[in-house]
């Protein structure tokens, strides 16, 4: 199949190269001719494992290639991708206005398709409310005389694991009103399912958007759900992974999206959670949960700085006991294998520490150069993990690489000032903490002396 993708930013990449490596014929289209010059290097704008050598090895093979206009592809496209960003508007919303300007643009560009060509399959990838495909309809209807439907076909693709998530979906949701689109729609994901086992969806519109947004609500509850529990354990002397366990082996609850943390980030919970707050309460239906949800996460985001303050004594009004110290900082992005930063503890704790009056030194296999672009000199960059250890007071883990937790304690030790670490991943078991002589904070677990 012939298909167009209008947007290369996370999703719209992923998709135009998972759709060329299943053997379409994929056009992808963006209006920024910086990013579209790098992509047709093989170079991919975003950091996604694997993503690079999908781009050059299927532009190579001539089944991928990019354009600054979509014009170029549509007369050929059986379906149109919209995958561009819907960003946070001040209310809490999703902002619509790139939707519906590529929605108008398609319809605009529909001129160059033959009167009785099938109808495009116009897809709305992006994440989208309630209601969105009926705008997209509206917004494409009155520029165009030719045949096309409106499909909802939201992604459920996780930062880090994009590639494999797309190729091997435990299911594909797809929000039509008719067997060609259900048709066309089959035919692009077929490969897909066929290797994954994976689920095939069909339903309304209004469904398959509401989809996404509840998907992602229910992950970042239990997150919360897991994190409020973890700070109880540490009240009443319990270990949070003896409890996780317990909760988890109940095949109704199962195991995943149970690990205590830092809280959820990146580009996609925090913004979707909002938009859905809002429609909630346009529809006069306040989704108390969620509300709960994102007051726990807000919390959560500090209870690293918090463990600082308490280690340190910083009491309200005298930041004394933290001036002047340095800190090493492992992980800067909200979680690992991507370079996202948004919404990571390691800024909050970065802001927290330094308005004490403490310094520093950072690492991230590959967001320091976000951090950098965002925070400036207030902290140090080291060019290994190590090397941000040297000298300082304490060692504090933000984001779950496997290198930090495969780190070999005794040299970290050798290089810090003591050996007092506070870690919001639980890397590390607290009994072999303690036999190791580290005084050792964690999320839900008793913070143990040295022996």
């Amino acid at each position: 199949m012939h298909v167009l993708v209008v947007g290369t930013g996370y999703v719209g990449l992923v998709a135009a190269a998972g759709f060329a490596e299943a053997g379409h014929t994929v056009l992808g289209v963006d209006n920024d001719p910086a990013k579209i010059e790098k992509i047709r290097k093989g170079q991919s704008p975003i950091y996604e494992p694997g993503l690079d050598d999908l781009l050059a090895r299927h532009q190579a093979s001539g089944r991928l290639s990019f354009s600054l206009d979509l014009r170029d592809g549509i007369a050929a496209a059986d379906a149109a991708f919209i995958c561009v960003g819907t960003p946070q508007s001040e209310d809490g919303s999703a902002d619509l206005q790139y939707v519906l300007a590529v929605a108008g643009a398609l319809g605009e560009a529909m001129a160059a398709r033959a009167l009785d060509a099938p109808p495009l399959v116009v897809v709305d990838k992006s994440t989208v409310p309630v209601g969105t495909a009926t705008r997209v309809h509206a917004a494409i209807a009155a520029r165009t005389d030719r045949p096309f439907e409106v499909v909802s076909n939201p992604e459920f693709l996780r930062e880090g694991c994009a590639i494999d998530d797309f190729l091997k979906p435990d299911r594909v949701v797809v929000g039509c009103q008719s067997d060609h689109a259900e048709a066309v729609m089959n035919g692009l994901y077929r490969t897909f399912l066929e290797a994954s086992q994976g689920l095939w969806l069909r339903m309304d519109p209004p469904s398959a958007e509401l989809t996404k947004y509840a998907a992602n609500a229910m992950l970042a509850l239990r997150i919360s759900f897991i994190n409020e529990i973890a700070a109880l354990c540490e009240k009443v002397g319990a270990d949070v992974d003896g409890v996780k366990l317990g909760i988890g082996s109940d095949h109704r609850i199962g195991r995943h999206f149970l690990n205590p943390g830092p809280g959820f980030g990146g580009s996609c919970f925090p913004k979707d959670l909002q938009a859905l707050l809002k429609v909630g309460r346009e529809n006069g239906q306040p989704l108390r949960a969620l509300e709960a949800t994102v007051e726990a996460n807000r919390h959560q985001k500090q209870v690293l700085t918090l463990k600082v303050k308490q280690h340190y004594g910083v009491v309200p009004g005298n930041p004394a006991p933290l001036a002047g110290r340095t800190f090493a900082l492992w992980g800067l992005a909200f979680k690992a294998h991507t370079d996202d930063i948004r919404e990571a503890m390691a800024m909050e704790l970065i802001d927290g520490l330094t308005a004490l009056g403490a310094q520093l030194v950072v690492h991230d296999f590959e967001a320091m150069p976000n951090v950098r672009a965002k925070v400036g000199d207030r902290v140090r960059y080291a060019d290994d993990p190590m090397a941000a250890c040297a000298g300082a007071d304490a060692l504090l883990i933000a984001t779950e690489w496997p290198a930090y937790a495969a780190a070999d304690l005794a040299a970290v030790a050798g290089l810090l000032k003591a050996k007092v670490l506070f870690d919001g991943r639980n890397l590390f078991r607290p009994e072999a903490m303690r036999a190791l002589g580290w005084t050792y904070h964690s999320i839900g677990r008793v913070t143990l002396l040295p022996a």
